[in-house]
């Protein structure tokens, strides 16, 4: 009898459209591995449903808040069902990046300067012009502090433009990170079950690597596999991106963000949903170095556990 899979996709994130992309593609390749694939879409039914489907594992396609940031994984917990890439805690640290920055510099992981604001903190931010008492030099990026895909991204070169983001961004995200612009190359390094697979460097045409660049191929970014980097520092590169893997505890795939500026590498972030679409760089990785995205998913599949939430030291700073 065939070993049925939830592949749970959509939901209502703001990346709902790249989850469904990415959901299509692992389910053909669920369907490929001779498994039973039942999809569930959380946007069109209740998670506690899925209780009573009676699957042996569940494949998380999820992208965004309420799929990767411990609230999805917490009902797989409590449902006991198998399921893949990161657990609760892991989810929640990455997705928050006021989190996940703090526990980079807890593990010497370098990291651009930073300051937050709330819905409270902002007005006596701009108020009193604390910008000028900040550690912060222009340009800056301002955006929400638990989004992914570039979803709300700004950069400000000058006072003027950086408060009317606040302001804008505000009205509709309850927490906004503030950090200084880190120019030089982009890298992307993708880990998968413990092992840094690769890193991938994006040379966009647009502003900076924003959504258009990253999931439309009119944006028409240059993907360079592998990214040029001399040998020791592709090798430090990817310790890095396994450092910061095993510092937030994550399992299964991950794909950590760089820049590459005056020999240093300095972490954006880490996604613990990349995505799994035909423009993702995690498969691009994978395929150069010989993994087909059938094996890709399979992995990710087999990694596929219960207890992933539990706690290491690095998580307290």
């Amino acid at each position: 009898m065939k070993k049925k899979i939830l592949l749970i996709q959509g939901g209502s994130s703001s990346e709902r459209e790249i989850s469904l992309r990415s959901g299509k593609a692992c389910q053909k390749a669920l369907r490929q591995l001779d498994f039973k694939v039942i999809v569930f879409d959380p946007f069109k039914d209740k998670l506690i449903k899925i209780k009573n489907l009676k699957v042996n594992k569940i494949f998380n396609a999820l992208h965004g808040r309420d799929g990767e940031d411990g609230i999805v994984q917490g009902y797989f917990e409590y449902f006991k069902i198998p399921y893949t890439h990161s657990g609760i805690t892991s989810s929640m640290n990455a997705m928050d990046k006021i989190f996940s920055k703090k526990i980079f510099i807890k593990n010497n992981l370098k990291t651009p300067n930073f300051i937050s604001l709330n819905a409270i903190t902002y007005l006596d931010f701009i108020k009193n012009k604390s910008f000028k008492k900040s550690n912060l030099h222009f340009p800056v990026v301002v955006k929400p502090s638990n989004e992914g895909s570039s979803v709300g991204v700004e950069i400000c070169k000058t006072l003027n433009q950086l408060n009317y983001s606040i302001r804008k961004l505000i009205k509709k995200f309850k927490t906004l990170i503030i950090e200084e612009f880190v120019g030089g190359q982009e890298i992307q390094v993708a880990v998968i079950n413990g092992k840094a697979l690769g890193a991938i460097e994006l040379k966009p045409k647009r502003k900076f690597y924003d959504y258009k660049a990253k999931y439309s191929k009119s944006a028409k970014t240059e993907h360079i596999m592998p990214a040029n980097l001399k040998e020791n520092k592709y090798k430090e590169v990817l310790e890095l991106a396994l450092k910061a893997h095993k510092a937030l505890n994550c399992k299964g795939v991950t794909r950590s963000d760089f820049k590459f500026f005056n020999n240093k590498f300095y972490i954006l972030e880490i996604n613990t949903q990349p995505g799994m679409t035909n423009l993702s760089l995690v498969p691009e990785i994978a395929k150069f170095y010989g993994i087909t995205f059938l094996n890709l998913v399979k992995n990710i599949l087999n990694d596929a556990s219960t207890n992933r939430w539990f706690l290491n030291e690095s998580f307290f700073f």
